[in-house]
């Protein structure tokens, strides 16, 4: 994912919160790269969730020698948080190993729409701690939610 430098620099302000929470998010998807299980790809992913209650989750990739099995860390953080009762989020950090940051894929895109308002801050690190900043609406633009089945369902 390439990124135009305003998109680097953005200060975590805009999103409605402080330098500090951003920081400590950063440092925790950092440091869930550690926890991966990657094996095979080798590729290592961290991912770092910062609930409404100000309680920060995070989660690492784990494969399996059945490729399709494996978890994402953005899912795995996400599942460990909804087992620990949190249900809504203000922001997400996913760290890697490359440069330029990769971008949580379609899959986890969906499944954080499922917890996040479009709204949504998605801080992603690369491997020198540079960040590209994307909402949720950004990255999953025309998104397909739970509201959308309200409407479903009252037919």
């Amino acid at each position: 994912m390439h990124s135009e430098p305003s998109q680097t620099r953005k200060g975590s302000g805009q999103f409605g919160l402080d330098d500090r929470s951003v920081e400590e998010l950063k440092e925790k998807a950092i440091a869930a790269k550690g926890r991966a299980y990657c094996p095979y790809s080798h590729f290592r992913v961290g991912a770092a969730l910062l609930s409404e209650d100000g309680s920060i989750v995070i989660g690492a990739n784990v494969e399996n020698a059945s490729y399709p099995v494996g978890t994402c860390a953005e899912r795995c953080a996400l599942a460990t948080a909804v087992t620990q009762g949190h249900l809504a989020f203000k922001a997400i950090a996913v760290a890697t190993d490359i440069t330029p940051p990769a971008s949580p894929c379609g899959m986890c895109r969906q499944f954080i729409r499922e917890f996040c308002p479009l709204s949504t801050p998605i801080f992603m690190y690369d491997k020198d701690g540079n960040r590209v900043v994307k909402t949720l609406e950004q990255l999953l633009p025309m998104s397909f939610g739970p509201e959308d089945l309200k409407g479903a369902n009252s037919r």
